[in-house]
């Protein structure tokens, strides 16, 4: 028997799990870790933690199976996206929490960038918006407020990376800084037409290139872990950022086909193929993986909150314990009643890209409780996925071309949120059988390329579907339900 291990490396937590040769998940292991928030609008993570929580939910997940090391044929990375982290050369330890792609702290940096008239430049290479959301800002900042930073960097002694290099680093002992073409293209710094680092864009922001990963494709070889971690080497030979991966994971292959994850924020790739498309509607052109040299690219939507409204329900008001239980809520819901909230807790993304804005919360009558604001929470969500979808369709026109919308991701379980999420699209939801895309597709990735998976075609004619889900609501309530959604935002932006 052989096994791939996917490390899923995310916002909130870090899980392992175990597949089998026939891509059958056969046991896992997870364990959140701590948030932290210094200031309004920061969000960091201590990189030990992620790297303690890495190596214990792989130890865990290897007991649960009931397997040893020397029946690992792969490790497939997939991880958070755009969150930084600096670390020694020589010791591997970080010179400062890492700050996560939520973080809003260098708003003022990208604002004196697009001010100065970079962004177009900046657009044209990597296809991102000047915006916090991406990497370079937050190294540029950590450089700028370590003390001796920048000038460690110059000499050498610090590198740069992307969770996934991190990570990479700390399973190899040291022996490999290395990232993949998905991940460093979120980082405002790869020329993804070229396929390579911008020297001007580094130049630009004072980041000395020596501090950079090599890029490599989605499957390739990144190395083996040490020998003293899990008893025997294991190599590492399937990375892709978590959206990328989920995108794998549901076989995006084919120009036209689009996903959509719900998880800490909510993020929607279509597939355009061989070339990118530029957008005129404020989306990212960006890598969705790259095999054998050769990038496919994708249009993608950025929804920083998705999950993270239902935490919000959880931990900030209070309102329920589990986030199953907004379902329920929702259910019984007023329908009488028109709440709209717009969870602009860190800013709004596409295609609103701003990050000065904060939540807000129209409708609310004396009878509004937490069923109302359960069931709000739930529908913005749905808003914001059609916010990208209206962009998207206005972006790619392709004669004969449908896109088809999969979704995955901890809400899409909600069969509440998925049906209004169908209803106010207009269009057809369908849910895979297997919901744990994104740790599929890197553990695809890492299979594919040890030889224990099959080919691209084969493992897309895999893909099956659990449930479809297809709108019920007239046009008369859809439109003038989204349209309220329209006046909220345009407030909140306006506030």
């Amino acid at each position: 028997m052989t096994f791939i291990i996917a490390i899923d490396q995310g916002t909130t937590s870090t899980r392992a799990i175990v597949f089998d040769a026939t891509m059958n998940s056969v046991a896992s292991a997870q364990e959140e870790f701590t948030q932290h928030f210094p200031q309004s609008g920061w969000v960091e993570h201590a990189p030990m933690d992620l790297w303690s929580t890495t190596k214990r939910t792989f130890h865990k997940a290897m007991n649960r199976a009931g397997i040893t090391s020397s029946q690992i044929s792969g490790i497939g990375i997939t991880n958070q996206r755009e969150t930084v982290v600096v670390w020694d050369r020589e010791t591997g330890q970080p010179i400062h929490n890492a700050i996560v792609w939520q973080d809003r702290r260098t708003a003022n940096q990208c604002r004196i960038l697009r001010d100065a008239g970079h962004e177009v430049m900046i657009t044209e290479r990597t296809g991102l918006l000047v915006d916090p959301y991406f990497s370079s800002t937050k190294l540029k900042w950590i450089l700028d407020h370590v003390d001796g930073a920048r000038a460690r960097a110059i000499k050498g002694e610090l590198l740069f990376g992307t969770i996934d290099s991190f990570l990479i680093w700390k399973l190899t002992g040291g022996a490999v800084h290395a990232t993949d073409a998905t991940n460093a293209a979120r980082t405002m710094l790869y020329d993804i037409h070229k396929g390579r680092w911008s020297k001007t864009i580094c130049d630009l922001l004072d980041i000395p290139m020596k501090m950079l990963p090599e890029v490599k494709d989605c499957a390739a070889d990144f190395g083996q872990t040490h020998a003293d971690l899990f008893g025997h080497k294991i190599p590492i030979c399937g990375v892709a950022g978590d959206q990328q991966a989920a995108a794998v994971g549901q076989a995006c292959f084919e120009p036209g086909m689009m996903k959509s994850t719900y998880g800490t924020g909510c993020f929607a790739l279509l597939n355009t193929g061989e070339t990118p498309v530029v957008s005129q509607n404020r989306l990212l052109t960006t890598i969705a993986y790259q095999l054998d040299g050769k990038p496919t690219y994708a249009l993608e939507g950025s929804i920083f909150m998705a999950g993270a409204v239902v935490q919000w329900l959880r931990d900030g008001l209070q309102i329920i314990k589990e986030a199953s239980e907004t379902q329920a809520l929702a259910e019984q819901a007023d329908l009488h009643q028109n709440v709209v909230l717009v969870p602009a807790f860190v800013g709004l993304g596409a295609p609103y890209w701003n990050a000065e804005c904060r939540g807000s919360v129209f409708g609310l009558t004396r009878g509004t409780g937490p069923a109302e604001m359960a069931k709000a929470a739930l529908e913005s969500v749905g808003y914001q996925t059609r916010d990208l979808l209206e962009a998207m369709s206005a972006d790619w026109q392709v004669t004969g071309v449908q896109p088809t919308l999969r979704v995955d991701g901890g809400m899409s379980a909600s069969d509440w949120a998925m049906q209004f999420l169908s209803d106010i699209i207009a269009a057809p939801v369908d849910r895979p059988k297997i919901r744990e895309t994104t740790a599929l597709g890197v553990a695809w990735l890492a299979g594919m390329h040890a030889g224990v998976y099959p080919d691209k075609q084969e493992f897309a004619d895999s893909w099956t579907k659990e449930i479809q889900f297809r709108p019920t609501m007239d046009d008369v309530q859809r439109n003038a339900k989204y349209a309220s959604w329209k006046m909220a935002v345009q407030a909140t932006l306006t506030f």
